[in-house]
């Protein structure tokens, strides 16, 4: 059932989707679900086993949603496409996932534009399972709504960018890849923690909240947390000091190293390089 008049959301009509549309998904499932294990983080791989079953057809969000609930209490919920922010911000503070129903062609395997049900579903939601990353992307969403009107979403999105979408983990047997937009691509889940091209730096809120970042190409700088506790407890909480402070601060570029960052890899930068020149 949709919702309200503005809340954008749309009927999935699952039985709706052609083979060939299945199909896609299953040769996106299968690509990624071999690559993953040993570079994704565990809670990752964890929460894809729990909707394994549905690799060989793009999932029903309604029985996604059951099991979601049962788990952390989220749902997924389909919209036709990518939402205003005021619209995506009170979904996830609703503990609504908005999740794309289209799903890319077969020649756009490797790239799309616009996020689809693939980098949505596939992406996102298998770490909603896990309750520590669920309660942050709640708080994420509140943050969200009080950010909007302080005038400040850019830093905001900056986050989203740099955890939800292209986050690492650092794990005892080494860097992990949990960012929804590394784990749905096949060559950046290979670039993201192999190529000496980007930078990897460990997470520190104003640090992120600060730099810029390019939508594409493969990133510049990825940044490492330790736990999912650390996103929570960053916007479990006014962030108005923040952005104050963040005020009197210069931004960074993409490809920035800060004198006060701590830095795990200081990339070659060769990979940004001929890409621009290219």
């Amino acid at each position: 059932m949709t919702g309200g008049a503005n809340d954008h959301r749309i009927e999935q009509d699952w039985r709706s989707y052609s083979e060939a549309e299945h199909r896609v998904w299953r040769t996106l499932f299968r690509r990624q679900a071999g690559i993953l294990p040993g570079r994704a983080a565990d809670e990752f791989m964890e929460g894809l086993a729990r909707f394994e079953v549905a690799s060989d057809e793009i999932p029903d969000f309604d029985w996604l949603s059951d099991m979601l609930m049962d788990a952390t209490g989220w749902r997924v919920i389909a919209v036709p496409g990518l939402v205003p922010d005021d619209v995506f911000f009170a979904h996830l503070a609703a503990r609504r996932f908005p999740a794309a129903r289209f799903i890319r062609r077969a020649d756009q395997l490797d790239y799309i534009e616009e996020p689809d049900v693939f980098h949505d579903v596939f992406g996102h939601v298998p770490l909603l399972f896990n309750p520590v990353f669920a309660n942050f992307m709640e708080a994420y969403g509140r943050a969200g709504l009080a950010a909007a009107d302080q005038g400040v979403l850019h830093r905001l999105a900056r986050l989203y960018w740099y955890t939800v979408e292209f986050g690492l983990i650092r794990r005892p047997e080494g860097l992990r890849i949990y960012g929804a937009g590394i784990v749905s691509s096949r060559s950046e889940s290979v670039f993201a923690l192999d190529d000496m091209s980007p930078n990897r730096v460990m997470f520190d809120l104003g640090r992120v909240m600060r730099t810029d970042y390019r939508i594409d190409d493969f990133q510049e700088t990825y940044f490492v947390v330790d736990d999912y506790e650390t996103l929570f407890r960053a916007v479990d909480r006014d962030l108005t000091p923040v952005y104050q402070d963040l005020g009197r601060s210069r931004d960074l570029r993409p490809s920035d190293i800060d004198p006060a960052d701590t830095v795990l890899t200081r990339g070659t930068g060769v990979y940004a390089a001929s890409s621009k020149v290219a």
